[in-house]
């Protein structure tokens, strides 16, 4: 089977699945979905509200590591209304551990809005879902279709895969040739399903379990018999892999002033500004440069006698786009700077919204919990 003829790295022809194939492919994955399907919370009580907090958690975040976050942040705010009268601070204290801290600001911000225009009931209708903060056309799509059965279409990462690999379609995610394409099949395949939303969750499932990026399982795969890829026998092929993004390295010096007051262990922090990285998140007093600065520099900016700077720790964060190299020195002495801020219990980070990378130098240092 050949490629379909490219022209400057773009199908001159981009290939379709015939709506036969669709079809059988559509009813294929509908009746193999329901013995696949994992076992998740989000899918044990069907409600616009968990799928909104499912769909936000989800983004860019492996399903094993939202399990037990999505079962307390329910747990804490069991509807769309507690969420929306929380305050941000404690929303963002609850996503500790999933980051990319700006899902949870939205969905905090979605759950207003669905309180102040909707009347408190998480709409049902992609083209109403999309008003709400952080809700773009999949999210929208996955929670119209799999709660209120709407024939909405969905492309993920692992959807797109999937129909690549389908119809063997040589093309980029995020390009827009490629990206458009492949909201064309999935409106084909759901169009022709007969349950939408068990439809777009067997894609998901399928691209999460079975046609994986790097090891596609083949042999299990319900569609098998009708993807070119796997006929052809290079699934593994498809899509052609995006490059690698540029990213930068900063370098972030912390500075972890501790004492004991009331007999227990408190540690100095700041909070951090109102837009970027980690934005009003919690952390101890920090330089960020672009490049390393020398214990004599860092005792020069602080007004602090370097000999006393006594631990230190060292690891690289990453984000989306950048390194974060992080030195943190731990000192009992006052720095000669004024620093605003405040003391918190070392044993009590939970309370107060960190990122992972600052609980865990206080974790580490300080003896935090």
């Amino acid at each position: 089977m050949s490629l379909v003829p490219v022209e400057n790295g773009i199908p001159a022809e981009p290939p379709a699945l015939e709506p036969r194939a669709t079809s059988s492919i559509a009813g294929a994955l509908e009746a193999w979905f329901p013995e696949a399907a994992r076992e998740l919370p989000w899918r044990t009580r069907r409600s616009g509200y968990h799928a909104l907090v499912s769909e936000a958690m989800l983004q860019q975040t492996q399903v094993a590591r939202v399990v037990d976050s999505f079962l307390r942040f329910v747990a804490r705010f069991p509807t769309v209304e507690s969420l929306a009268e929380a305050d941000e601070q404690d929303v963002l204290a609850l996503w500790q551990g999933l980051g990319y801290y700006r899902r949870a600001r939205n969905l905090h911000a979605a759950a207003r809005m669905v309180c102040d225009e909707f009347d408190g009931e998480v709409p049902g209708r992609a083209d109403l879902l999309l008003k709400l903060p952080g809700v773009g056309r999949y999210t929208a799509g996955a929670i119209a279709s799999i709660v209120n059965g709407e024939r909405a279409p969905i492309v993920d990462g692992n959807v797109a895969r999937v129909l690549s690999r389908l119809a063997r379609f040589p093309g980029r995610p995020g390009e827009r040739a490629f990206d458009r394409w492949c909201w064309s099949q999935s409106e084909a395949m759901v169009l022709s399903a007969s349950d939408p939303g068990v439809l777009n969750e067997a894609m998901m499932e399928l691209g999460a379990t079975v046609c994986t990026k790097h090891s596609p399982a083949c042999d299990r795969c319900p569609a098998s018999a009708h993807c070119r890829a796997a006929v052809a026998g290079d699934p593994q092929e498809f899509p052609t892999p995006k490059p690698p993004p540029a990213r930068k390295v900063v370098h972030h010096h912390a500075l972890l002033l501790t004492r004991t007051h009331r007999n227990r262990s408190e540690v100095f922090l700041q909070q951090r500004p109102d837009e970027g990285l980690w934005a009003r998140m919690w952390q101890p007093p920090t330089l960020e440069t672009d490049r390393r600065l020398s214990l004599s520099e860092l005792g020069t900016r602080w007004k602090v006698d370097p000999r006393s700077m006594d631990r230190s720790l060292e690891f690289t964060h990453r984000t989306s786009h950048r390194d974060v190299c992080f030195h943190v020195h731990v000192t009992s002495s006052r720095p000669g700077v004024e620093l605003s801020g405040r003391w918190h219990p070392a044993g009590s980070l939970g309370e107060i919204p960190l990122a992972n990378p600052h609980a865990r130098m206080i974790r580490d240092l300080a003896g935090g919990s």
